[in-house]
C-alpha cells in the first residue's frame, strides 16, 4: 500500500475562519498535538502577514522536530525572506507559495497574462529554492483553470525545483469527477509529475471537499491538504480527520496508508476546538459527540448483539472515551502530575503548582472532575508570560430579578494600577456586567459575539463563555471559565481585552520582521 502525505494548515488557513484569533502560545499547543497525531507537515502561518505571525511560526519552527514546518508567501521575494528568516530553525523547513492561474484571477487580481504568471511562478520558485530545501507551488483556482496552460505551468515549475505541486479547489467548486479527472489529466500531460509530490487542497463550499481529496488521491494525487475538524475559510476546508479515517475504513477499496496515529484524533479535534471557539457538531463525522450514539431502538438491538451491525468506527480507533471520574479531592500532586503528562502537557514546575491549586480548589466544588475539566484548567494555566499590565477583576456584583431591571455593580484594576469601579444597567444580566465593563476599560469595545457552554455534563459543571470584541477596530477572542456563567462572561470578556493589550506591546516590542 502506498503512502499518502498528509498537510495541515490548522495554524493558517484554519485560522483565517472568521473570529478565530489564536496567541502564540496556543498555536504552539496546537503545533505539539499536530506532531502527536503525525502529520507530515504543518502550516504554520503566513509569516509576512505579520509580526505576531511572524514569530509564532519562528516559534513553531524552533520547537517541532519530528514534522516538516512550512509557511505560506506570496510569490513575492520579500515573502519568500521573511518566511526564510521565520523557519530556518526548522528541521526540514519549507515554503508554500502560491500564485493564481484561472482567467478570473490573472485578469481581475492579477492583472497579468498568462505568459506573466508562468514567468513569475518560474521565478520565484527559482529563488526559493536557494534557500529552501523544499518548496510547494499552488495554483491557486487550479479547479476554474485551462488545464493545458496548468500543465505547461506545472512542468516548468518543477524544472525550477518545486517538489510539491498543489491544485487547490479554492473557491469549493469543483464536484468529484471533475476535481479527479484535473489530476488524471496532469498525471498524463506533464512530463516531470511522477518527480514531485501532487497535493490536493479542498474546500468545502458545495459541501464536497472530502469526496473531492478521495477523488484526487483516486486519480494521483500523493498529499492532502487540510484542517482539523474542517475549519477555514467560508465553508472551510476538508476535514482531515475525516479522510484518514475513510482510507483507513476502506481500505479494501483505497490501497493507501497515512502517517497519523488515529488513536490522536478525538484529542486533536478537541482541542483544536476549543482553542479555536469553533465548537464541534454533535452529528460531526468521526468527531462528533453522537457518532457512537444510537437512540433508534433497532439500532441499540442490533449494537448490543453486534457493533458492526451499526458501526462501522469503533471509540476506540479515534481515541474517543466516555467522560469518567479522573482524579478525586484526595489525590495527590504527584499522580496529578502524571495525568499532565499523559494528556500530552509539558508545564513548567510553578505551572504545575498552580494548575494543581486550581484542580484542588475544583475539587471542593465538584463531585466528579473529569478530563475535560482538567484540559479547562490547563487551558487557563498556560496563558501567555506576559510582562504587559492587564487588566484584573476585583469583584462583581448583579442584582436581578423578574420584576427588576437588572443592574451590575464591577470593580476593575486597571493596567495603570488603579482600581476603578462602576455600576450599570442592561436588558439582561450578562448585558449589564459588559456595558459595566465598557465603562470601565479604556479601549474603544464593541461586541461582536457571545457564546456559553458547559464543560462536561450536570449540574456541577463549569460553564464556559466564549466572546468576539473588537477592541480598538480589531476583532479579539475572549475565553473564560467558571462555576458560575456569570463569573464566566465576565473573564471571556476581559480576557479579549487583555489578549489584545498583549498583542499590541508584542508588536510594539519586536522588530525582528521586516514586515
Amino acid at each position: 500500500m502506498s503512502r499518502i502525505k498528509i498537510f495541515d494548515t490548522t495554524l493558517r488557513d484554519g485560522e483565517q475562519s472568521p473570529g478565530v484569533n489564536l496567541n502564540a502560545l496556543e498555536k504552539l499547543e496546537i503545533a505539539k498535538q499536530l506532531e502527536r497525531f503525525g502529520v507530515d507537515r504543518m502550516e504554520a502561518g503566513f509569516p509576512a502577514s505579520s509580526k505576531g505571525d511572524f514569530q509564532a511560526v519562528k516559534q513553531i519552527a524552533d520547537t517541532i522536530h519530528a514534522t516538516s514546518v512550512t509557511g505560506l508567501a506570496r510569490a513575492v521575494k520579500s515573502d519568500i525572506d521573511t518566511a526564510w528568516d521565520a523557519l530556518r530553525g526548522a528541521e526540514e523547513p519549507c515554503l508554500h507559495i502560491f500564485l493564481a492561474t484561472s482567467p478570473i484571477h490573472m485578469t481581475y487580481k492579477l492583472k497579468k497574462t498568462p505568459e506573466q504568471v508562468m514567468e513569475t511562478a518560474v521565478d520565484m520558485v527559482t529563488y526559493a529554492r536557494q534557500r529552501f530545501p523544499k518548496v510547494e507551488w499552488s495554483a491557486e483556482d487550479a479547479s476554474r483553470s485551462d488545464w493545458d496552460f496548468l500543465a505547461q505551468l506545472i512542468e516548468k515549475v518543477i524544472a525550477a525545483g518545486a517538489s510539491v505541486i498543489n491544485l487547490p479547489d479554492t473557491v469549493g467548486y469543483a464536484t468529484p469527477a471533475t476535481y479527479g479527472e484535473m489530476f488524471r489529466y496532469m498525471k498524463e500531460n506533464v512530463p516531470s509529475i511522477d518527480k514531485v509530490d501532487l497535493s490536493c487542497h479542498c474546500h468545502n463550499d458545495l459541501g464536497l471537499a472530502v469526496a473531492n481529496s478521495l477523488a484526487a488521491v483516486e486519480n494521483g494525487a500523493t498529499q492532502v491538504e487540510g484542517t482539523i475538524n474542517g475549519i477555514g475559510e467560508r465553508a472551510g476546508n476538508v476535514a482531515l480527520e475525516e479522510v484518514a479515517v475513510a482510507l483507513k475504513i476502506r481500505s479494501d477499496f483505497y490501497p493507501h496508508t497515512t502517517s497519523l496515529n488515529l488513536s490522536e484524533t478525538k484529542r486533536t479535534s478537541d482541542l483544536v476546538a476549543k482553542l479555536t471557539g469553533m465548537h464541534i457538531p454533535r452529528n460531526k463525522a468521526v468527531v462528533g459527540r453522537n457518532a457512537f450514539a444510537h437512540e433508534s431502538g433497532i439500532h441499540q438491538d442490533g449494537v448490543l448483539k453486534n457493533k458492526e451491525t451499526y458501526e462501522i468506527i469503533t471509540p476506540e480507533m479515534v481515541g474517543a472515551k466516555s467522560d469518567t471520574l479522573f482524579m478525586g479531592k484526595h489525590s495527590g500532586r504527584h499522580a496529578f502530575k502524571e495525568k499532565i503528562k499523559d494528556m500530552g502537557y509539558e508545564l513548567a514546575e510553578e505551572k504545575v503548582g498552580e494548575a494543581f491549586e486550581a484542580f484542588k480548589s475544583l475539587t471542593d466544588r465538584k463531585k466528579e472532575v473529569t478530563d475535560d475539566d482538567l484540559f479547562t484548567i490547563l487551558m487557563n494555566i498556560q496563558t501567555e508570560n506576559s510582562t504587559v499590565e492587564q487588566y484584573q477583576l476585583v469583584m462583581f456584583q448583579v442584582q436581578y430579578g423578574t420584576s427588576n431591571i437588572p443592574t451590575a455593580t464591577v470593580s476593575l484594576t486597571s493596567p495603570q494600577g488603579n482600581t476603578v469601579q462602576s455600576a450599570s444597567t442592561g436588558s439582561g444580566s450578562v448585558e449589564a456586567i459588559y456595558q459595566t465593563m465598557d465603562r470601565l476599560i479604556a479601549e474603544d469595545l464593541h461586541l461582536q459575539d457571545y457564546q456559553l457552554n458547559s464543560v462536561g455534563k450536570g449540574k456541577d459543571a463549569l460553564a464556559e463563555a466564549r466572546v468576539q470584541l473588537q477592541v480598538n477596530g480589531q476583532n479579539m477572542q475572549g475565553r473564560g471559565t467558571a462555576q458560575d456563567v456569570l463569573e464566566a462572561s465576565a473573564n471571556a470578556f476581559l480576557n479579549a481585552v487583555n489578549r489584545y493589550l498583549i498583542q499590541v506591546a508584542r508588536e510594539e516590542s519586536k522588530v525582528q520582521s521586516p514586515v
